[in-house]
This record gives C-alpha cells, structure tokens and sequence, in this order.
C-alpha cells in the first residue's frame, strides 16, 4: 500500500506522500494492539454504516472496539492509546483522483495531526471501487475482517509479515492442493481468452457468473476459493487492479497480487495469475 494517498470517506484530510522512518520495528510498534481499544469510525453513508458496525460486531474478536464519528476521530487521532479501524479512500500518484475504497487499520500518535498518511498502517486491504460499488464488497466484508485480524496477529509475530502485507499470502496457494477455485466471470482479464480456458480451467478450476460466485462464499462452502477483485471505475492507466482468491470455508486469504493497468493490462485476474494458480 506504499505510495498512495488515502482520504477519509467523509472528509478530505491534508496528506503528505512520505513516511516517516521509523526507530522500533513494527512487529514493536503494535505488540499492544490487543490491549488496546479499536476505534471503528464510522463514514456517515447510513446504508453502509449499519452493514459495517453489524459485520464488525459479529465478527472482531481480537481486541476491544467501539464506534465513533468522524468528529470524535479528528479529536483523538493524536492518542497513543486507540487503534482506528477507517473506511478510506485511496489515490495513486497517476490518478486525477480517488479510485479505490479500503478499509484500513491504523494507530493513533502524535503524527496523525499531519495527515493520515503519517499514521502508522497496521494493515490495508481494497474492498470497492470508489465511484462505482459493485455490491460484491458486502459479501466479502465478513471475510476482509478475518483477513485484516489474523494479519495482525502474525504481524504481532513476525516483523516479516507486518512489513511485506497482504502479499506475503500468496505463498499459500501450495496449500491448496485438491480445493476447488471459483472465478468470477467479471474477476477475469481480457487476456483471458477461450484457448486459455481451455487449457486451465478444468481439474476443479470453473468460472461462474459473479453472483454464483458469491452463493458460494455466503454459504461458506468449505474447501473452495472464490475470487474477488478490486479496482477503480472507469480502468483509466496508472491505477492499479487488486486480485484475491479467499477460502469461503475459513476465509484464509490464498492469493493477493496486484498489478498496474495500462492499455496492455486492464483489470482482473491476468494469463500470468491463472498459469501461477493453475500450476500450483
């Protein structure tokens, strides 16, 4: 998540582009996340609040939470004893604007009244387009949270993981010998042509339609990976596509790869990802 701008959903908080070097390791810096109490600030857009605090009250389980505004987030930014839990915007250095929507984890500290961006990040993930939702994000919230908790939990373990992110999960997909892998029709690239399926989808390897893909994963189909893909309205160059395949049984994250769309490579899962995955 380096190198990109991130805005509060609701309000526009002056950023800066660098981080601060950072004494402690972050393994360090976060040791006390599950003493600590997590702020979930809410965005103000009622729909998806009620949906968010439900799915957090159903699901966080590793340290104490409460809800809060916006305002009460500006008053407490700057205390060493919250953690925040955002819906966030976020901006590529080549985007004219927002692209994509995440929910990000951050603690609070002294840095936070110089912008989000100065904030220490605990974790990030892409969950919806900014301008241009599909809906799919309310059927893999319940799962992005299991995500964000057990990476920081293995943060908490090993400074490797706090440092690398999301993406260190890919080396999983050795695991997944003799589970099925769902595709949405609307996860894959262009690139992916009818000779490509051919040759890969098959031996447990299917597309469906992506609202059967996401039957499978509200059902919690045990044994089986569904993807689900993140990117800006509109593909315009210099954004960037945000891949994922996501067990529905135990909503272990297998696969998070990301890659930059140009006029070549538009978003979805691309030839590259699926010879990776088939080939495991």
């Amino acid at each position: 998540m380096k190198k990109i701008i991130l805005f509060a959903l609701a309000v526009i908080i002056p950023l800066a582009a660098s981080a601060q070097a950072q004494i402690n390791t972050k393994k360090v810096k976060i040791e006390d996340f599950t003493e600590k109490t997590m702020k979930v600030v809410l965005s103000g857009n009622l729909f998806f609040d009620q949906v968010f605090k439900d799915e957090v009250q159903n699901r966080w389980r590793i340290s104490p939470f409460e809800f809060c505004s916006l305002d009460e987030f500006e008053k407490i930014k700057t205390d060493e004893d919250y953690y925040f839990l955002m819906i966030v915007k976020g901006q590529f250095r080549k985007e004219a604007e927002p692209g994509l929507t995440m929910l990000s984890i951050m603690k609070g500290g002294a840095a936070a009244s110089k912008g989000l961006n100065k904030m220490l990040d605990v974790v990030t993930v892409p969950i919806m387009s900014t301008k241009n939702p599909s809906g799919r994000e309310f059927v893999f919230l319940p799962a992005l949270l299991d995500i964000l908790q057990e990476h920081i939990l293995l943060s908490m373990e090993k400074d490797v993981a706090a440092y690398s992110g999301l993406g260190t999960y890919t080396v999983n997909l050795g695991e997944t010998d003799g589970m099925e892998i769902v595709f949405a029709e609307e996860d894959l690239s262009d690139e992916i042509t009818e000779n490509a399926r051919k040759l890969y989808f098959r031996n447990g390897i299917s597309v469906e339609q992506a609202d059967m893909a996401d039957e499978i994963m509200a059902d919690n189909k045990p044994d089986t990976l569904v993807s689900f893909t993140v990117s800006p309205d509109g593909n315009a160059p210099g954004s960037y596509c945000y891949k994922m395949l996501i067990d529905a049984g135990t909503h272990k994250l297998y696969y998070f790869r990301r890659h930059k769309i140009t006029k070549r490579f538009g978003p979805g899962f691309l030839l590259e990802d699926i010879n990776r995955i088939a080939t495991r």
